[in-house]
């Protein structure tokens, strides 16, 4: 089991550094990150936002896998419904090459209208439309021509760059079961066993990716870790909240919180030997190639960032290297 880390390239309400600044310190996070042992980067898709969350996950990959040797890089997840299968197939492709075969495409439908309408996509033909360009993708980069379309160059992994598919419906874990390669998404067991039992008529082994997890922290002093991190998580669970009720959304479990203290039972916070045991708790014997963590609250300073990865790495990882 790999770790890889979660971004999204989020400022605060408080952010003084500018997107640029935001974006560099980010890469360079994932640079230090690879020298210590993490192995994914895993990187989000959101669209029309004021903290800066990257809207283009492919391409942010590239700047990642030009500055890292070995750390693997993933949509997690791309929006399908915004994209033309062929172009997508051609933008995985050559990032595969450019990579080396690094690349991990993970995809989802989305659930923000504004997005469906910023991209001229009906929302009512989202889940079938997602189908459709997830099947012409995996067809054309596993080499087929579709209508008069094929990827070159072809990508470096064969028969194609591993698919992981996410979301929590029951839709959601067909279409991972029916078109990925793998799931992806929060660590929660009735999704799993849908997903399970949908992948039950394919023949298909399972392959998980816990990259939904909830916000979790290792530290050595957690009080001093919530107020480091709190001002962010504020921010994140009240965009998540007002997103969540305005898409309707009812099962996203998500609510808004007013005070630093609010946070405790939602955010995970703890020692290194506690991290180790919520991690086993959450995998058990499930057969998970990638456990994602969050790289950073938004607006968390570059230093405390880099505390946190090192103090990871240098007490947790080592628990679980074999594994």
């Amino acid at each position: 089991m790999r770790f890889g880390l979660i971004i999204d390239f989020r400022g605060s309400p408080q952010e003084t550094r500018s997107p640029a600044r935001l974006y560099a310190d980010t890469v360079e996070h994932l640079t230090h990150a690879e020298e210590l042992g993490f192995g994914h980067a895993l990187i989000g898709e959101h669209h029309f936002t004021d903290d800066h969350f990257v809207p283009s996950p492919l391409v942010a990959a590239t700047a990642i896998a030009a500055r890292t040797t070995t750390m693997r890089v993933a949509t997690n997840v791309a929006l399908l419904p915004l994209y033309h299968p062929v172009r997508l197939a051609e933008d995985v492709a050559v990032l595969d090459v450019l990579s080396n075969g690094r690349v991990d495409l993970g995809v989802g439908v989305g659930y923000r209208a504004a997005e469906f309408a910023g991209y001229g996509v009906a929302r009512e033909n989202v889940g079938s439309t997602a189908n459709e360009t997830l099947n012409t993708v995996r067809r054309l980069l596993s080499g087929d021509t579709v209508d008069g379309a094929r990827i070159t160059p072809r990508p470096v992994q064969d028969p194609h760059p591993p698919i992981w598919v996410g979301g929590t419906s029951r839709a959601a874990v067909r279409r991972a079961a029916l078109y990925g390669d793998a799931y992806t998404g929060p660590a929660d067991p009735t999704v799993w066993r849908m997903y399970l039992d949908e992948l039950a008529t394919t023949g298909k082994q399972p392959r998980l990716n816990l990259t939904g997890s909830p916000w979790l922290f290792v530290s050595d002093d957690p009080e001093r870790t919530l107020a480091q991190v709190g001002p962010g998580l504020l921010h994140w669970f009240a965009e998540a909240a007002r997103l969540t009720q305005a898409n309707n959304v009812s099962h996203s479990g998500i609510r808004a919180v007013t005070t630093i203290d609010d946070l405790r039972g939602l955010v995970s916070i703890l020692t290194p030997d506690d991290m180790v045991a919520k991690i086993r708790s959450m995998v058990g014997d499930l057969p998970v190639d990638t456990f994602g963590l969050r790289l950073a609250a938004p607006g968390m300073p570059a230093r405390d960032v880099a505390d946190h990865l090192e103090l990871f790495a240098g007490k947790v990882l080592p628990r679980f290297s074999g594994s």
